[in-house]
């Protein structure tokens, strides 16, 4: 796994050891990002972070900053690790991401871009509390990102832009309102 492009591309990336964490293919990534366009400026949440790949993603095309939050040691672990060897700065946190949601730390700020990559096998439940949380975290133009299995989708109650299915991936883009 590596960065795709900006100042980090070409750079490997470790994922977190174990079966735990799916991380997003470098083609998906890839793909994710042209459908984004640019990512200059942002304030970028990366949830369900596994590896930090998308986040770092962001960061190396010129976002202002991210938060990554994932409950998995592993996953914080590969996170810290990746933020380390790039020489990226970010705040990184451990937690469940709904408790994340409700936390100080996560709510002093609106973001831009939210990632969102959770387990495929529980993606399916998440969309009625993440479409509950989510909102006041999100500043005017924002856009959320959601990666979930095409036969599981997160349903958020946010407008969709945008859905592309790549195998058994499939991206939603949502607008915030």
């Amino acid at each position: 796994m590596r960065v795709i492009a900006g100042n980090l591309g070409g750079r490997v990336l470790r994922a977190p050891r174990g079966r735990g964490t799916r991380p997003t293919s470098d083609r998906v990534r890839e793909a994710l990002f042209s459908m984004l366009a640019a990512v200059d400026g942002t304030r970028v949440l990366d949830l369900f972070a596994g590896s930090g790949a998308l986040g770092i993603e962001a960061l190396s095309r010129g976002a202002a900053a991210a938060v990554f939050v994932d409950c998995g040691a592993p996953a914080i672990s590969a996170i810290r690790h990746n933020l380390q060897a790039l020489e990226l700065s970010a705040d990184v946190l451990q937690m469940p991401v709904m408790r994340a949601l409700a936390c100080n730390q996560v709510r002093s700020c609106e973001y831009d871009l939210v990632f969102l990559d959770p387990p495929y096998r529980s993606a399916g439940s998440l969309g009625p509390q993440l479409s509950a949380l989510l909102p006041p975290l999100l500043a005017r133009g924002a856009r959320v990102v959601a990666e979930s299995d095409r036969r599981v989708p997160i349903e958020l109650d946010l407008p969709l832009l945008r859905e592309r299915r790549y195998g058994d991936t499939l991206i939603r883009l949502h607008a915030a309102r």
